[in-house]
């Protein structure tokens, strides 16, 4: 086995038998988890044995990490200003239920060594705080290193806290459907979903340039329900692509085994997260059952992507509990399952039995964030310690969000999680670190290169090339599209929010230029409007009044569920909106709309005012433009079917959704009763089902 390239900043070097290994406990002599030439398993097992309770603890909690660099300037940092010291309060999130303590406390008394990174930093800057981190981790009793996880940051939107933490700092894609439209338009041309192997290594070298080895991603969620706040971060609602996708990506960020060169990888939210009760999310509790009312949805449609990405390092369970009076019996495998309405994380039918028994799955189980304080669905009666134990025991190996290490101390110390449990869970975890070469050479990375790493990765040539294939021609009267040449063209962006549809507008018109598309000061002087729509649509964390709202409106009177009446806006200048497109079409200009697609909007009252219509999925501007133009061929194809209408998503007083919120659109319409059509058809009688996509 060759000489790994070793560092150390504080401990020191020994030599046994004319190889270099690093000293990390101090004692002079090399142990056996300080040998890498043994196997992540055996050094693993040692390690263990030489930890105390303490630092089981806090192996076994990962949390939310500040850096230093956003702090004010007289906070309290260390490590030339890179590490943050200050002592922030409890309550700051919904998962910050704890007082946050100093990143030196937090890892050396505390023993934390698992953290999520949310701060949008360049890749140096990054690379230095993970650093920095590892020096304090180097100086600890037994030099055991730390991780740092992150939601994923390749893809284009707008930032979204637990979503889209960091935005345009790597080589940045369209959202993740859009990954999917364009491997489907791939898939029409007789290819394959290979886009997503050159995804997948360019993400796996910029981020492990900067010290980033895990990634909270991605999300092997089939979409069902069309009301889900988190559709924006699927692959869309087909379970053979999304299979495909998520068996690429775990290969391709890990490689055949996790070895140095890994990004290790979280897939997530096990079970599959689309199956919601109307949409609402179990962030919050109006959203804590997943429902199966359909008789096999669950093994047919939301189990295969998890079985596809069963090599991954790690699976997320979703907060969500099955529920037994919304669903039918749901066999896996020919096996009926046993539902405890208990969320995931805390299921051990789900863990042991499916997952690592029936599945094979080998890796560990980590928790979503704040399941022992807030999202504690089916377990809400038990105290906290209680919580941890009935998670770790269920098969949940480490928890999320947290630096609760009194309450797991107190379970542990009841005798409510076993210590061969906890064991397992450490080993579990440390397999991973030292697989990745987190003790050995990949400790520290090369800050000072890291932003040229970044800026010369493939990802970026890439990324263009996939948001060009992104967008998805859905209408197309009369040849309207590729506009014609020389055309003058107006720009203008509807966004929920007239501030940023004002700054998205500025972009717009500057990225259309870019692409050489002559862009007009006044609609009335055009000869074509592009009119482009961003939707936004409540919030995850916060259910609203009513049941989501999808369609394209402004100021919209509702009723809540509690009978209340409220309004609903998604799109702010909805009436200027419709006299752009209505004077243009009058005075024999062409229109065309381009839809924002992270919800499956209802585009009724919308569709029948453009010449064209178009989807995008974050797609940059530019590309569209060239899209439209002609320059760049109309490529894309939906990855999820677009409801029809209000009547085809409409909830009873029951609660009961006329189409069954475990089946995906593209199946529903034989679940629809008479009179109602599931998917969208325009004007032209296209059909806005999976798949749909024209060209020219």
């Amino acid at each position: 086995m060759e000489q790994p390239a070793l560092e150390v900043r504080s401990k020191k070097l020994i030599e046994v038998d004319g190889r270099q290994f690093k000293d990390l406990n101090g004692n002079g002599q090399l142990d056996p988890y300080e040998d890498w030439r043994l196997n992540p398993a055996e050094r693993a097992a040692d390690l263990v044995g030489r930890m105390t309770v303490d630092e089981k603890v806090g192996l076994m909690l990962i949390n939310s990490r500040f850096t230093g660099y956003q702090t004010d300037a007289d906070a309290p940092k260390s490590h030339d200003g890179i590490l943050d010291e200050r002592e922030i309060e409890a309550g700051t999130s919904i998962f910050a239920t704890r007082r946050v303590y100093p990143t030196t406390e937090t890892i050396q008394r505390m023993h934390l060594r698992h953290f999520i990174l949310r701060e949008n930093e360049s890749p140096s800057r990054v690379a230095a705080w993970n650093n920095a981190m590892n020096e304090v981790c180097e100086e600890t009793r037994l030099g055991i290193p730390c991780i740092t996880a992150s939601n994923s940051r390749n893809e284009n939107g707008e930032m979204v806290f637990g979503m889209n933490d960091a935005v345009g700092i790597f080589s940045t894609f369209p959202a993740t459907m859009g990954l999917s439209a364009a491997v489907l338009g791939d898939q029409a041309d007789g290819g394959d979903a290979s886009l997503i192997d050159g995804f997948a290594a360019a993400v796996r070298r910029e981020w492990t340039a900067t010290g980033l080895r895990k990634g909270y991603m991605y999300m092997a969620d089939v979409v069902t329900d069309p009301r889900w706040q988190r559709i924006y971060g699927t692959f869309g609602e087909s379970p053979e692509l999304v299979s495909d996708i998520i068996a690429r990506l775990v290969q391709g960020l890990q490689g055949d085994e996790l070895g140095p060169d890994s990004l290790s990888t979280t897939i997530k939210h096990f079970p599959g997260g689309g199956p919601r009760e109307n949409g609402f999310d179990p962030h919050y509790a109006e959203g804590k059952w997943n429902c199966y009312p359909t008789p096999g949805s669950l093994d047919d449609y939301h189990m295969p992507p998890f079985r596809a990405g069963v090599k991954a390092a790690s699976f997320m369970p979703y907060y969500s509990a099955p529920s037994i009076k919304k669903s039918v019996v749901q066999p896996i495998g020919g096996e009926d399952v046993p539902y405890e309405e208990t969320g995931f994380a805390f299921n051990h039918y789900f863990l042991e039995h499916v997952l690592r028994e029936r599945m094979g799955f080998a890796g560990y189980v980590n928790s979503d964030s704040g399941i022992t304080d807030n999202m504690c669905w089916g377990v809400e009666d038990l105290s906290r310690p209680e919580r941890f134990a009935k998670a770790v025991m269920s098969g949940t190996d480490i928890i999320a969000d947290t630096n609760n290490i009194e309450d797991l101390k107190t379970a542990i110390d009841n005798n409510w999680i076993s210590m061969a449990r906890v064991d397992q869970a450490c080993q579990r975890l440390l397999i991973e670190m030292f697989a990745l070469g987190l003790f050995d050479a990949k400790t520290y990375v090369d800050a000072a290169a890291a932003d040229q790493v970044v800026a010369e990765s493939p990802g970026w040539a890439l990324a263009t090339e996939a948001h060009r294939k992104s967008l998805v021609v859905l209408k197309n009267s009369g040849s309207t599209l590729p506009l014609a040449a020389g055309a003058t063209v107006y720009v203008e962006v509807f966004h929920k929010n007239p501030e940023q549809a004002a700054t998205k507008t500025a972009q717009a018109r500057e990225e259309a230029a870019g692409v050489g598309v002559t862009v007009a000061e006044d609609a009335s002087a055009a000869d074509a409007v592009v009119l482009l729509l961003d939707p936004q649509s409540g919030d995850y964390f916060n259910a609203t009044p009513g049941l989501l709202e999808l369609t394209l409106c402004e100021n919209k009177p509702l009723t809540a569920l509690n009978g209340d009446a409220y309004t609903e806006t998604t799109i702010a200048n909805l009436d200027r909106f419709r006299q752009i497109a209505g004077d243009a079409r009058a005075r024999g200009a062409k229109v065309v709309v381009s839809v924002n697609v992270s919800l499956p909007w209802i585009l009724d009252d919308v569709e029948p005012l453009a010449d064209a219509l178009v989807a995008g999925f974050s797609t940059f501007y530019g590309p569209q433009f060239e899209v439209l133009t002609g320059a760049q061929p109309a490529h894309g194809k939906l990855p999820i079917t677009l409801p029809a209408s209000e009547a085809v998503i409409a909830v009873d007083a029951d609660g009961v959704c006329v189409s069954p919120n475990d089946v995906p659109g593209y199946a529903k319409e034989q679940y629809m009763p008479d009179g109602l059509t599931y998917a969208y058809v325009d004007s032209d009688g296209n059909t806005y089902r999976l798949g749909h996509g024209l060209r020219y």
